[in-house]
């Protein structure tokens, strides 16, 4: 599984007009899951979402993470980060999980994400999402498991 991580003042992600998730300071995290995932690059990656350290101390350096400064996490799921862009202009999907699976281990990340932690939301899998948010840096990091 693939994670685009983004720290954010605040995020929200629309369907339709409605706001189906929102956060504020915290994490916005746009996920992707490639043919070979399961639930243990699942459980792998709520922890690394949980405890990577992009947060600020009082020194200003990067050292706390986002249980630590109680930030939210707003989870997104994100088919085209599963693409691989090496060759061509054209992005091929061929490592990218099918729809079902990505489905499925999207639900058990959001699942283990509400058990783990109290502020958590949600975009819609599979939909046509409007995201905003206003990043805090900028800081972006690539997650892989």
């Amino acid at each position: 599984m693939k994670a685009l991580i983004q720290r954010v003042e605040r995020a929200s992600v629309e369907v339709h007009g409605d706001t189906v998730g929102a956060i504020d300071h915290g994490i916005l995290a746009l996920i992707g899951v490639e043919k070979a995932d399961d639930e243990s690059h699942a459980e792998r990656l709520l922890h690394r979402l949980l405890h990577y350290r992009i947060f600020s101390d009082d020194a200003g350096r990067m050292n706390r993470n986002l249980q630590q400064v109680e930030g939210g996490l707003l989870l997104v799921s994100q088919f085209t980060l599963a693409a691989d862009t090496r060759k061509g202009l054209r992005p091929s999907f061929s490592s990218a999980a099918p729809p079902d699976a990505g489905e499925r281990l999207f639900t058990y990340l959001s699942a283990l994400a509400m058990e783990a932690w109290p502020n958590v939301a949600f975009g819609e899998y599979g939909a046509d999402m409007q995201v905003s948010l206003v990043n805090d840096g900028p800081v972006t990091f690539l997650l892989e498991t």
